[in-house]
């Protein structure tokens, strides 16, 4: 198993494959979530507050597979489902490729040919996401189990995004756990906050 950045998700036709900005590959932001997972295990919070440290050091990828065996278990388990899962819709796609009887054999040659140029993509995409799932559901487990009030983090995209992602965990737990996301300024740098409200 191995990860690494491929790109957005692709989006596959008869004419061509294009990529959806929308749906960022998460390998982008998987060094952030084992960084906060890291530090929530390990860090003293004040106030039940965490605060990311700005100067924090980018983890190569060999840190950040090494971070997700240790805090998110079985880890081969969690890949091989998300890319059987994968594989599974891929043939399916294929399937209805060939089957299809509206568009012309060259387009249905076309598209055959596109959905099976980027198996590999998406097989890489799949892994990544899974990953990335795996640890925004054990970062929401650290925020809920320490009691933890406040994350504050800098106020860039990927940051934001993975607080985000443990918003939406956090949401969706039996008992849902309601927070809220706050932008401010410290020290001329903008800041992103997330309060957990209720438990």
């Amino acid at each position: 198993m191995q990860i690494k950045y491929v790109g957005p998700k692709p989006l596959i036709s008869k004419s061509g494959i294009s990529f959806d900005s929308e749906y960022d590959d998460r390998y982008t932001y998987l060094n952030i979530a084992i960084q906060l997972m890291k530090a929530l295990d390990h860090d003293y919070f004040e106030n039940r507050t965490y605060q990311y440290a700005v100067d924090s050091k980018r983890l190569n990828d060999d840190d950040i597979l090494e971070g997700l065996k240790t805090h998110c278990g079985d880890i081969e388990k969690v890949v091989e489902d998300a890319v059987e899962h994968e594989k599974a819709v891929i043939e399916d796609e294929l399937k209805r490729a060939s089957e299809n009887k509206i568009i012309s054999d060259l387009e249905k040659e076309a598209l055959i040919k596109n959905i099976k140029m980027m198996t590999a993509y998406r097989l890489q995409y799949a892994t990544n996401d899974a990953l990335y799932q795996c640890a925004v559901k054990k970062l929401a487990e650290h925020v809920k189990k320490d009691h933890i009030d406040y994350v504050v983090v800098p106020m860039f995209q990927r940051f934001a995004a993975v607080l985000h992602s443990i918003q939406d965990e956090l949401s969706q737990q039996k008992f849902p756990i309601d927070t809220t996301m706050s932008i401010y300024e410290e020290h001329g740098k903008l800041m992103a906050k997330m309060e957990v409200r209720n438990r």
